[in-house]
């Protein structure tokens, strides 16, 4: 394992603000002290990294969940001197997880968190959108996590969970979607038209369809791409008609609906009578 970070920029919905992601590989690398201005939520997914932290020691290891409050001075080096230390990272703004709770911002009495499902979500969000951050894949997925994140293990208290009317919110967000297929609207303005946070609005889709927005979408763009494969129109073409960033993009959700690629789907049924 090398000295390896990478920066990816994420934006939460179209137009909206960035969301910072950092995947670091280190063996030997020691950060300075310092503070950043959001939440640092990171998850350990290699070796072994020491953490100095309000006055004490953080050890992390594979599958914990490290979360480092804003304006908290801290530093990072690697836990043994042979295996260094891998993680992933995101910087979230602190109104984003406020979004959810009630009594101002959430805070962690305990930087380490032990949640293995919510860690390996995390980890999963962070690859796939370092690979294609996607706008309404990303203001989906990380404030749901965040949310959950706050929920089990801050001071903060969840907002209620229940949200009137969730059928009809459920319904008017994916028409829209479906309206704006190559372009869909961010989430925090159809909230705001709603007259919801964006918490309320994400609880109501998931509540009612059982999947994010940008699931349904892809779902919905699979859809169209299939008639468009099957009216002769090649993947690549096709990919850019329906919304996906690329043909890969396509190719990973036509995978995961179908189980097949989309020049497989073509090839057979060009070749059917």
């Amino acid at each position: 394992m090398g000295e390896q970070a990478r920066w990816t920029r994420a934006r939460l919905g179209r137009c909206g603000p960035p969301l910072d992601l950092l995947t670091a590989h280190f063996r030997r690398h020691v950060y300075a002290p310092h503070a950043h201005d959001e939440y640092t939520v990171g998850v350990c997914v290699g070796g072994l990294e020491i953490i100095d932290y309000r006055g004490g020691h953080i050890s992390t290891g594979p599958g914990t969940i490290v979360v480092l409050e804003p304006g908290e001075m801290h530093t990072g080096g690697p836990g043994s001197p042979t295996d260094g230390y891998a993680y992933r990272a995101l910087y979230a703004e602190p109104a984003l997880l406020a979004d959810s709770t009630l009594g101002g911002l959430p805070h962690f009495r305990e930087p380490l968190v032990d949640d293995p499902a919510l860690a390996a979500a995390l980890r999963t969000a962070h690859t796939e959108l370092s690979a294609c951050p996607d706008p309404l894949q990303a203001e989906s997925v990380l404030p749901w996590l965040l949310a959950a994140l706050a929920h089990r293990h801050s001071t903060a208290r969840p907002a209620p969970d229940r949200v009137p009317g969730a059928h009809l919110i459920a319904r008017t967000v994916r028409d829209r979607l479906a309206d704006e297929l190559t372009d869909p609207p961010s989430l925090a303005l159809l909230a705001t038209d709603l007259g919801l946070s964006r918490y309320q609005l994400l609880r109501a889709f998931r509540t009612t369809m059982g999947i994010p927005p940008y699931a349904w979408l892809a779902q919905h763009r699979v859809t169209k791409a299939r008639a468009l494969l099957e009216s002769g129109l090649r993947p690549a073409e096709v990919a850019a008609l329906v919304g996906f960033a690329d043909q890969a993009h396509l190719t990973r959700w036509f995978r995961r609906v179908l189980g097949v690629t989309p020049a497989a789907y073509r090839n057979s049924v060009q070749d059917s009578p």
